[in-house]
């Protein structure tokens, strides 16, 4: 995707004082995808718990964290997701901002999957039978149509097996390691000079 499709002013001036501009650009014309990889399917099909942003009608954010047994959320096709909404508080506060604003962000973090899946998208609320039928035990589902897909550098993500902290998280009297990724040649040129 190309940078000026992806990033807003606000990124862009945040980029320009931290001198990643050129390291964006590439992130975003090599990494952000407007489907599914076939990867991302499969990851997805495993997932048990989302995390969903939505925005309401004063333009705040609401976050809120969906969970289900793996494969809960269905992937019909690579530009399409149905994230089921079960038996809640009676807020619905997520489904009641989809339904206003019909945008989304969705954060996925995978059990045993080192990653961090990022989807953003346009989405709408379906209630009639036909739709929520396959979706067991839903009272509504969420119909997410995908316009920018990413992973996210994985190499803050606690280890969920041990509770154990990242080694790269900072900390006093500690310079945690580069992360893999930065060691590709690919980004020769593209990182920006740290102090330590």
């Amino acid at each position: 995707m190309e940078p000026e499709d992806f990033y807003q002013d606000g990124s862009r001036e945040l980029q320009r004082r931290f001198g990643t501009e050129d390291l964006a650009a590439h992130l975003s014309r090599r990494y952000v995808f407007d489907v599914l990889e076939d990867e991302h399917m499969e990851w997805i099909r495993g997932a048990d718990a989302v995390y969903l942003a939505t925005v309401d009608e004063q333009g705040f954010p609401d976050c809120s964290y969906k969970g289900g047994l793996p494969g809960f959320v269905q992937v019909p096709n690579s530009r399409t997701l149905e994230i089921p909404s079960y038996d809640g508080n009676g807020m619905y506060r997520t489904l009641g901002n989809a339904a206003a604003r019909q945008q989304i962000g969705l954060l996925f973090l995978f059990p045993g999957v080192p990653a961090k899946l990022r989807v953003n998208g346009s989405c709408e609320v379906l209630t009639d039978p036909a739709a929520v039928g396959p979706h067991h035990g839903a009272e509504a589902v969420l119909r997410v149509a995908v316009r920018a897909v990413f992973e996210n550098c994985p190499r803050y993500l606690h280890d969920p097996r041990t509770g154990e902290h990242s080694r790269h998280c900072p900390r006093p009297g500690y310079r945690p390691p580069d992360p893999d990724w930065k060691l590709k040649p690919e980004y020769d040129g593209l990182l920006p000079v740290r102090q330590p």
